[in-house]
């Protein structure tokens, strides 16, 4: 019966998907992961710059309104 049950290897193609299911699944979240980081970092960045902007050119105008 032992050696019936070691030569059995109707299933071994389903395991082989469902561990490759699974390395795409954890590929894709830590792929997820990297890509949120990026986008965090680059719209505090835009963030910061349209800030930055936004006060350059309101001194602008309130220096030009003060010499009138």
């Amino acid at each position: 019966m032992l050696k019936k049950f070691l030569k059995e290897e109707k299933a071994q193609g389903a395991i082989e998907y469902i561990l490759l299911a699974g390395g795409i699944i954890v590929a894709a979240v830590v792929i997820f992961v990297i890509y949120k980081n990026i986008a965090s970092t680059a719209g505090a960045k835009t963030n910061e710059t349209v800030e930055e902007a936004g006060k350059g050119v309101k001194n602008a105008v309130l220096n030009e309104l003060k010499s009138l």
